[in-house]
């Protein structure tokens, strides 16, 4: 009999050292970091910014799996790129019930992935009566920007404007993450480009803060360039709130995941590039 329950045992034990994890966490120094203790960090904070691949499935898991462990910690604003400001009613009305997901989704300018990737969030604010902000400028202003700069904003009324940062935005062309704006587009890129950019990182800052409330933890799912290296929502966020405790959460994809290729703060989910994408 024992024989057979070290036997057990055995097996058991080579079968989780056999297994190939899809991902690993680091901190910024390139040090594995375990997922509770990125929660015992995270639950400390103010504001924690989750950087997402939108297409990895791995992202949206671990979205869901931090608010859920979370939650049952900290009172939680929960918030996303992924909303339009000028969608913040019709968000509300589904959150409390006023209209169903159908009428959601001809309402609102969801995105593609919305029902594989953000609708499980969404839910859980809705079945958990958390408050979810739409902190994005909508879209066609910050086409106005790409076409015709800040300046193109100026024209907006006063309604209209109540939906993006109040004007004139700081902006800095020198920060790392817009530098490089400029070098992954090539021949694409412009300065106008990177303003439109600005103007979403400052949009999605501004309503984080214009909604956040003292003793609650506010979480905000954004692509993970919004706020790698510390800059983009974090900047705008640091220039306004200096006595807030900010975290960031970045996602990269590696064909290696054993050794972290880039250190980015604070937090760095390494994905298997093999992962199969959401779209």
């Amino acid at each position: 009999m024992k024989k057979t329950i070290i036997l057990v045992l055995l097996f058991m034990a080579g079968t989780v050292f056999c297994q190939k994890p899809a991902y690993v966490i680091y901190n910024p120094k390139g040090k594995k970091v375990s997922y509770k203790k990125m929660i015992k960090n995270l639950v400390e904070k103010d504001i924690v910014l989750f950087g997402e691949l939108h297409n990895n499935p791995i992202s949206h898991w671990l979205q869901y799996e931090v608010t859920s462990d979370m939650n049952n910690q900290r009172n939680l604003i929960l918030g996303a790129e992924m909303f339009e400001a000028d969608n913040q009613l019709v968000l509300n009305e589904y959150l409390t019930g006023s209209i169903t997901n159908k009428e959601l989704d001809s309402l609102a300018r969801l995105w593609p992935n919305y029902k594989t990737d953000y609708a499980p969030l969404v839910d859980f604010a809705k079945n958990n009566q958390l408050p979810f902000v739409a902190t994005n400028i909508p879209r066609r202003y910050a086409n106005m920007v790409f076409k015709k700069g800040f300046e193109a904003l100026d024209s907006l009324s006063t309604k209209k404007k109540e939906y993006i940062a109040p004007l004139p935005i700081p902006f800095d062309s020198e920060l790392s993450t817009y530098k490089n704006i400029l070098v992954m587009m090539g021949e694409h890129g412009s300065p106008k480009l990177v303003k439109a950019q600005a103007i979403k990182d400052a949009t999605m800052a501004h309503f984080i803060l214009k909604n956040y409330v003292e003793d609650n933890l506010f979480i905000h799912y954004n692509g993970a360039y919004h706020s790698d290296n510390y800059e983009g929502i974090l900047w705008y966020l640091k220039r306004e709130r200096t006595d807030l405790k900010y975290s960031t959460i970045t996602t990269v994809s590696q064909e290696n995941i054993n050794k972290l290729l880039k250190e980015n703060p604070d937090f760095i989910i390494c994905v298997d590039s093999n992962m199969t994408n959401t779209y």
